[in-house]
């Protein structure tokens, strides 16, 4: 009987025995070895300091902002609605959800295909929190060597104080996390006082302590696995890529043979490259691949092990570079294109949409008509030898204010209607009104016939809607 075992990692060949030939027992799955990072600085850290703080800055700081009153950003679920910034969306307004999630998807797609992963190594909340989180565990416990020993070691009141104060900054700032998080849906205000008051209910506290969880799990426990088995954009990211995407590589021919030296020794009289094998590309490297092995899809782009490189390459008196962003085609010695009917359509695609959604958004009426006709029957003879239709009108008001609404019905000449002459439709309400629509039948001149009903507001700036209907009438 064959066995499939995995004698080896990284990628090698699936081991295949035969058990009545070996008694050894193989274990199918590898535990995860923990990585840990050493601390780099250079020119793309100082760089992601512009892309990774802001997003952190502004998760923190923007449900603390108010615009016209109340929350910046606040998702109002009890009142169905949605404040973002200026603008107030609501249930009917989900259509426009989905079309920003295209045009973020297609921005996505276009970026990949012209500059790879940057997305996931300068501005991926999971990078951001795991970058926070691995500093606080540097403050703690030490540097990479420091953190490897202590980890070794027996436990001690030492150990412990370090342990305990790491973990108390990780699940300090995840409930710091998830409290912000709740505030965007419970406001923050309100929240900070219920919380001080103990007035907050036990359910906003679940809630708070589920997503603090989560991100004391994500960040400072699972780490590089959310990126590497959890993401899936890690899986489909590589049909994206072409020999012109622009993504960190190790130039093998400069490189190979690696082999330690002397500063003072010439790489040449040795038969080496440039590379003298440090790991240090390894050591920084939070997903713990090593980028000397060629193209991964475990590589975030993060470019830390650029910048552990080029601090080699200065010290030993080398060109910067041998990792760097590149193209395949670069290190092949060719031309690179930049543009490319892929990464051209990806461009248009999401220019096209983020026009048509901000002209949506800048058409976008707050107001709403539908209308709904009786369908118990064609038409009804009135006593007074008139015939009427019976309709009801649903109105809906999206804007932040309480609007007296003017209701008015043509098509049809003689065309009279009778409906409330009171019609205040409150800030999200959406309101029935029934209306009855009545004609001299000798003024009708086919059965079906076409007539509108239009809606307009009060005040400086009126809105207004307006929906086609159909009235019927007696055969002629």
């Amino acid at each position: 009987m064959a066995k499939v075992t995995n004698g080896a990692k990284n990628g090698d060949p699936i081991e295949i025995v035969n058990v009545q030939d070996d008694s050894r027992v193989y274990n199918l799955y590898e535990s995860r070895e923990k990585i840990y990072t050493r601390k780099v600085e250079g020119f793309y850290q100082r760089l992601r300091l512009f892309t990774g703080w802001p997003l952190l800055l502004g998760y923190f700081v923007l449900p603390w902002i108010n615009l016209d009153g109340r929350q910046a950003l606040f998702f109002d679920l009890p009142a169905r609605k949605f404040h973002v910034m200026w603008l107030t969306f609501w249930p009917q307004d989900f259509t426009l959800l989905g079309w920003a999630l295209m045009i973020a998807a297609f921005a996505l797609f276009f970026v990949t295909t012209w500059v790879g992963r940057i997305w996931c190594g300068y501005s991926c909340p999971q990078t951001v929190w795991t970058a926070i989180y691995m500093w606080m565990e540097q403050a703690a416990e030490g540097s990479r060597n420091q953190r490897m020993k202590l980890d070794k070691m027996p436990w001690s009141i030492n150990k412990l104080r370090k342990k305990v104060l790491k973990h108390c900054m990780w699940f300090g700032f995840a409930l710091l996390t998830g409290g912000t998080f709740i505030g965007y849906f419970y406001g923050i205000r309100e929240m900070v006082v219920d919380i001080a008051t103990l007035q907050i209910g036990w359910l906003a506290v679940g809630w708070i302590l589920f997503f603090a969880v989560a991100t004391y799990i994500n960040a400072g426990w699972l780490r590089e696995q959310v990126c590497l088995h959890m993401c899936p954009y890690a899986r489909f990211q590589a049909a994206m890529f072409d020999r012109n995407t622009l993504i960190v590589s190790y130039d093998t021919k400069r490189g190979e043979k690696r082999g330690p030296r002397r500063k003072s020794q010439k790489a040449e009289d040795h038969g080496l490259g440039d590379c003298i094998d440090c790991k240090l590309c390894v050591h920084v490297c939070p997903t713990g691949i090593d980028i000397r092995e060629g193209l991964q899809y475990e590589c975030i782009d993060c470019a830390l092990c650029i910048d552990a490189c080029d601090d080699v390459m200065d010290k030993m008196g080398y060109d910067r570079g041998l990792i760097s962003y590149t193209t395949e085609a670069e290190l092949e010695g060719e031309k690179p294109t930049i543009w490319r009917p892929k990464l051209i359509g990806y461009g248009l695609v999401t220019l096209v949409m983020a026009v048509a959604f901000a002209v949506t958004l800048i058409l976008r009426v707050p107001l709403q008509l539908d209308v709904l006709r009786d369908r118990g029957a064609l038409y009804q003879q009135r006593t007074d030898g008139w015939v009427q239709n019976i309709y009801t009108l649903k109105i809906i008001n999206m804007d932040n204010a309480d609007h007296q609404v003017t209701l008015t019905v043509s098509g049809l000449q003689g065309l009279e209607f009778e409906a409330p002459q009171d019609i205040k439709v409150l800030s999200g309400e959406v309101r029935d009104v029934p209306v009855i629509v009545k004609i001299d039948p000798e003024l009708i001149k086919q059965t079906a016939n076409k007539i509108y009903f239009e809606i307009k507001t009060d005040g400086d700036e009126p809105h207004q809607d307006k929906h086609e209907s159909r009235f019927f009438g007696p055969l002629k």
